[in-house]
């Protein structure tokens, strides 16, 4: 199949030319074998190509018919070529990320947009799913990557760390606190707080919780199990409670809403990538790729951390 389609080459060449010389100058080969892989053309298609007959070579009707059908294969067998080389490369083809929604208030913004910016044509796919859901579908194969919260290890998948985030206090703008430039959790310790939904995945409750036990302060709970950060904000604005949670939120730009650091130990909460080891598709790579690399990652124990493939 290879030798018919550079025979096809050699066809428009000399059609092009008009020349068995000047075809064979032009594709660097001595003229008789041009002339010679013609004749089997020739004979693999039962019909005369080009008129020999005179000093200048003509095509004759067969060849006239096949010219344009041969360029058109040809072409095709470039665009195909092109296709294969970009799905290799990860240019092209299916990715299907899934995401806590808070991620997207942080790094993941940025991890889209510089993915898509060098895979335009890969076809990207987003779920927002809580922790639990995303761990699932990743091994389940119905996602290919997930970014989530993650203080655990999950010895089965391979992970990336992406970032951590300074967990922050969530206050009305018109609490007698929110006119501090940091604020302690003993300082607001008979407050009522809104806490974040608890999944089997540990995530953000788990860093809210210690940032609660190192402060020594058993927080009165007005809402549990809030899992977006719009809702956490709008119930703090509301006046329901405060709120511990990372300091990506101050990109939605609650009114009504002011955010503190926590005076004392600072508390942070990591976001990670994870995926199947196994899998070694293109486009996952070249989302791998994109994802940034920390000068100094938390120490963590556990997860893997290589690229696929």
């Amino acid at each position: 199949m290879h030798m018919r389609f550079r025979r096809l080459l050699y066809f428009v060449t000399v059609a092009d030319e008009l020349s068995f010389t000047r075809a064979a100058e032009r594709l660097h080969m001595a003229q008789p074998p041009l002339s010679q892989q013609i004749a089997l053309l020739e004979k693999d298609l039962g019909a005369e190509l080009f008129d020999r007959s005179r000093r200048a070579v003509r095509l004759t009707a067969a060849g006239e018919a096949l010219l344009p059908e041969a360029r058109r294969l040809l072409a095709d067998l470039d665009d195909t070529a092109r296709l294969v080389r970009r799905v290799a490369a990860g240019s092209v083809g299916r990715l299907t990320v899934g995401f806590v929604p808070s991620a997207i208030n942080g790094a993941l913004s940025d991890l889209l947009r510089d993915f898509r910016a060098g895979h335009p044509d890969v076809e990207l796919t987003l779920r927002e799913r809580d922790p639990d859901a995303l761990l699932r579908a990743v091994r389940d194969r119905s996602l290919d990557l997930a970014v989530l919260y993650l203080p655990d290890a999950e010895p089965d998948l391979a992970h990336r760390w992406l970032g951590s985030e300074e967990l922050v206090l969530a206050l009305p703008e018109h609490h007698p606190a929110a006119a501090r430039s940091r604020v302690a959790l003993t300082d607001v310790a008979d407050e009522p707080f809104v806490l974040p939904e608890q999944h089997d995945v540990p995530g953000l409750l788990a860093a809210v919780d210690a940032a609660f036990a190192d402060a020594g302060v058993t927080p009165r709970v007005a809402q549990r199990g809030v899992w977006l950060m719009q809702t956490v904000l709008g119930l703090v604005a509301a006046g329901i409670g405060l709120a511990v949670v990372p300091s990506s939120v101050a990109a939605l730009g609650r009114v009504g809403v002011v955010l503190r650091p926590l005076d004392g130990p600072t508390h942070r909460v990591d976001l990670a990538a994870v995926w199947r080891p196994d899998d070694t598709s293109a486009p996952l790579a070249g989302m791998l790729a994109a994802t940034p690399l920390p000068a100094a990652p938390r120490a963590r124990t556990g997860p893997r951390s290589a690229a696929p493939g």
